[in-house]
């Protein structure tokens, strides 16, 4: 039986298609662990008066450059070209309550700033290709501080220099390292926000800011990045910003 050209070239797409999937569904989705420290209280804070509550790191800078880019509480990228995930924690994901204050918090100490690190000697890199290590600012230890602060969970996955133990307080959730989900204490999303069907405001975990439930901008908002508020001051609360849009 002859084989058209074109019947090779729809299953060549679909064979794309089907390897992007297969892709898409074997990504990184975190731990599952939140928070619900409000970014309220490091609006008034100045990444000076954070730093000033830390005592200096025993950590060694073995490399520094400017911080250009942050994704999240655990992630940044410097002017170097080097793509650093935080060492021994875990911040929450894009989409998940906590993500905005902890990255808010890590751009207000690392963002266009020149920061320092310290290389994980026993792994220096992640299987994303990303370097592990410390992340030094002031001297001060931001993996440690994102501990103390409650923006993290211990994310110890040994072989590692660092024992993120020593770091934190008595209270800090530690991840579950062999699972997709958590099973610490801290609340959901799900939990803790209010669901599709009674949400007054529908807030973008990508872009940081909130709108009215029937905001234009709701519907061309991709379903992962929606976060559902009851309340203006829940959605303020979290360290989101009201839509110019719709003013809610």
């Amino acid at each position: 039986m002859e084989i058209k050209k074109g019947h090779i070239f729809s299953l060549l797409i679909i064979m794309i298609i089907i390897a992007g999937a297969v892709s898409i569904a074997s990504a990184y989705t975190g731990t599952g662990f939140s928070h619900n420290v409000p970014s309220s209280k490091y609006h008034d804070l100045s990444a000076s008066d954070i730093l000033n509550k830390y005592e200096d790191t025993s950590c060694k800078v073995e490399e520094s450059a400017v911080c250009t880019h942050v994704v999240d509480g655990d992630t940044i990228y410097l002017d170097n070209g080097e793509k650093v995930r935080f060492v021994g924690v875990n911040t929450p994901e894009r989409g998940v309550e906590g993500y905005i204050t902890s990255k808010n918090f890590v751009q207000k100490l690392c963002l266009n700033k020149k920061v320092g690190i310290d290389i994980d000697d026993s792994k220096h890199s992640d299987r994303y290709g990303r370097t592990l290590g410390v992340v030094i600012v002031g001297g001060k230890n931001v993996n440690e501080m994102l501990l103390k602060e409650g923006l993290a969970e211990i994310m110890y996955m040994p072989p590692s220099e660092f024992y993120p133990y020593d770091w934190a307080n008595g209270n800090t959730h530690v991840a579950d390292t062999h699972s997709s989900s958590s099973s610490g204490s801290h609340p959901t999303s799900s939990e803790s926000t209010s669901s599709s069907d009674s949400a007054n405001y529908v807030g973008n975990a990508n872009s940081g800011k909130f709108h009215e439930a029937d905001c234009t901008s709701v519907s061309k908002m991709s379903e992962g990045n929606k976060v559902f508020f009851s309340s203006r001051d829940d959605a303020i609360n979290q360290g989101y910003v009201p839509c110019k849009q719709c003013n809610p």
